[in-house]
């Protein structure tokens, strides 16, 4: 989901919805949706319930976070989403045996972005990992605007034998904070077509990188199955939705 304006009749998160439902799925990260404050929004003829934290309505808006949850889910939820900031947006879910899992929206700043704006979207997102339960599944999902590229022997372990492309400097930023937390991107693993493994396209070069993710702590890998782009999905953006179901 992303700021971009529609002429359809239908608000944009009934007609994401209506595509979510379509390839069934359970919880979905935004990213750059540019709404206001901290907030929810119910579309029951699709069954989806929408979260998000943005900045102040009389700020700028460029970023903003959240989450879409299916609805029959949200309500059986013990915590709502946590908006943190209009960049990070968390929420915990209890799973079987007494354990949780935590799920991190995430909207990273672009190549063009002051440093000092990196550096605090990195310092938050350490911060809100650091908080996380030992014991809880982590999930990290978002558009980190951040090529890792595929050098798979220097960071062994984060990266796989899959990546794409060359990494840049706020790939590296990723990077280090995936080595420090011990946590390995999950596109990077799969042997995919092109087309599955990228997920934004250069309007000036017209190549494709990849630089939304799905990260997990290195043990959790195991539990989830094939990460990759679902190229028919008309989301009104342009990314393709990522997609990553648990084992």
């Amino acid at each position: 989901m992303d700021g971009s304006r529609t002429d359809r009749p239908e608000r944009r998160t009934a007609l994401i919805a209506k595509e979510l439902a379509r390839y069934h799925l359970d919880i979905v990260a935004l990213s750059e949706t540019l709404l206001a404050d901290k907030g929810q929004l119910s579309e029951v003829g699709t069954g989806y319930t929408f979260y998000w934290s943005g900045r102040n309505t009389d700020e700028w808006r460029k970023a903003g976070v959240g989450f879409a949850i299916r609805s029959d889910l949200a309500r059986t939820l013990p915590h709502m989403p946590e908006g943190i900031n209009d960049r990070l947006m968390m929420l915990r879910l209890p799973l079987t045996n007494n354990k949780n899992m935590t799920l991190i929206s995430a909207y990273a700043p672009t190549m063009t972005n002051q440093d000092e704006t990196k550096d605090m979207f990195y310092k938050d997102l350490e911060s809100v990992i650091t908080s996380v339960p030992r014991y809880d599944r982590l999930v990290i999902l978002g558009d980190f605007n951040a090529r890792v590229g595929s050098d798979h022997v220097t960071w062994e372990g984060v990266v796989g034998k899959h990546g794409i492309g060359t990494c840049n400097s706020n790939g590296l930023l990723l990077l280090r904070t995936c080595t420090i937390h011990d946590l390995t991107i999950r596109n990077t693993l799969f042997h995919l077509l092109t087309r599955n493994r990228t997920s934004w396209l250069h309007p000036r070069s017209k190549h494709w990188h990849l630089i939304d993710y799905v990260i997990t702590r290195k043990n959790d890998a195991r539990d989830m199955r094939v990460t990759k782009a679902v190229c028919g999905a008309e989301c009104w953006t342009d990314h393709p939705l990522i997609i990553s179901r648990l084992a």
